[in-house]
């Protein structure tokens, strides 16, 4: 059972390892958080405009039903099956990004972790959350209490 006062050895700074390569490599998480978050926006575009082209066809098809073949044959051919960049759906969108610059990305990053720390993530967050709680006080605990009684009142 680990010390909940104590941060566990993976949030720990290894040996010689200097105040300005956390900050590099704490700069450098946040980087690929923000990649992440962009990934997921991607993602988010991908499926909000599969829905839509999914929609689209329903809406032509009720067009034609509703009487009006000639414009429901308009946009069928206008914009069913379009691609959204030249000779791109969203799907290649999201290949192509995975595989040019995220992918490539996370790979970097994991690489200047294992290279200069021995692969810990979050050194930098980990020192911060040290500075910034009480030792001892409720709810602040460098690690989760395994025991199911961590903000239990005394007695209970």
């Amino acid at each position: 059972m680990s010390d909940p006062d104590c941060p566990l050895p993976e949030h720990q700074r290894p040996d010689g390892v200097d105040d300005a390569t956390v900050e590099a490599l704490g700069k450098l998480s946040e980087a690929l958080e923000t990649v992440e978050h962009a990934r997921g926006l991607l993602y988010g575009f991908h499926r909000l405009t599969g829905g839509a082209h999914l929609m689209l066809g329903q809406a032509v098809d009720q067009l034609r039903d509703a009487g009006h073949g000639d414009l429901a044959d308009r946009i069928g051919e206008e914009l069913l099956g379009r691609n959204v960049v030249h000779g791109r759906w969203t799907f290649q969108l999201v290949e192509e990004y995975d595989d040019t610059y995220y992918r490539v990305f996370r790979e970097m990053e994991q690489a200047a972790r294992d290279q200069l720390v021995g692969g810990r993530r979050h050194l930098y967050e980990a020192e911060m959350k040290e500075r910034l709680r009480t030792q001892g006080a409720p709810h602040q605990a460098a690690v989760p209490d395994d025991s199911g009684t961590q903000g239990a009142k005394p007695g209970t």
